[in-house]
């Protein structure tokens, strides 16, 4: 026998049930936490729980690279072309106006000026979002640009890598865009000025095979994915379980690949120091 009767919520209309915002909430690829997205980017794009370092845009580097967030960007007009007249599931030139839509103008990397810790310098800035951040003809040309910018100038130039490799739908000019970026790179060393190649998650394929690797120092942030081909490539070719860790900074720290391992935080300080010891 019921001594009381519950009385039943009413439930609320499907369309007038109350909706979550889009972006409000962000989940950590690291350890799966959800959390709010205004606390991840108050935190710089790191994860407060584990410290996982979720992806920045080539101009929130700049944000964070150059005092007060003041630069000048150039070398902003240069286009592709589409000399293969190659085609996938879209047309090359489809496929960059897309992303041209998405992410904006500038395609794969940004170039600037500006001051750090007060020192004038050059940044070269990857952008992942526009096509994986590959590189491409124009890609090797905006960073031969800078380089050359900062060769000129007689100040120090710095490249943020985060790219999945050469573009395929450029073949071989792509791959032609390593020699010519080691070139100009050559061309700073001669004259004494400093090139700090700062890696972060993920610099793979032909990016990693040349200027990502050739720093006066070589920078990673932590856990980023470093190599030139894939694990599973490399454990399918040489039929060997690869060492924990593989490819990673810390695994790359600890054979000799990278130098430093910073924590976003401290990477601005950090490569201040750097440019400052060896200037």
């Amino acid at each position: 026998m019921a001594w009381f009767k519950k009385e039943k919520t009413p439930k609320t209309p499907a369309g007038q049930r109350p909706t979550i915002p889009e972006g409000l909430w962000t989940k950590c690829e690291e350890c799966k936490e959800i959390i709010f997205a205004k606390t991840v980017e108050q935190n710089l794009n790191v994860c407060p729980r584990c410290g996982f370092h979720f992806r920045l845009t080539a101009r929130e580097r700049f944000e964070l690279f150059f005092d007060d967030g003041q630069y000048e960007e150039f070398a902003t007009g240069i286009r592709s072309g589409d000399p293969l007249k190659f085609r996938d599931t879209k047309a090359y030139p489809d496929r960059l106006r897309l992303y041209t839509q998405k992410v904006g103008s500038g395609d794969a990397v940004l170039c600037a000026e500006g001051r750090l810790d007060g020192m004038l310098l050059v940044i070269a800035s990857m952008e992942y979002d526009f096509m994986g951040g590959s590189m491409g003809s124009v890609v090797g040309e905006k960073i031969t640009i800078a380089a050359e910018r900062a060769l000129e100038k007689e100040i120090p130039f710095v490249i943020v890598s985060c790219s999945g490799g050469a573009r395929m739908q450029e073949g071989i000019l792509s791959l032609m865009q390593m020699a010519k970026i080691s070139a100009a790179l050559r061309r700073l060393a001669d004259k004494g000025l400093p090139y700090i190649s700062v890696m972060t998650n993920p610099t793979t394929g032909g990016v990693t095979a040349s200027y990502a690797m050739l720093g006066d120092v070589n920078i990673a942030e932590p856990k980023a994915l470093i190599g030139f081909a894939g694990p599973r490539v490399i454990e399918q070719t040489i039929r060997q379980k690869l060492p924990e860790g593989f490819q990673r900074s810390e695994f790359l720290l600890e054979h000799g690949m990278v130098d430093i391992i910073a924590e976003r935080h401290e990477l601005k300080s950090t490569v201040a120091k750097v440019i400052r010891h060896l200037a």
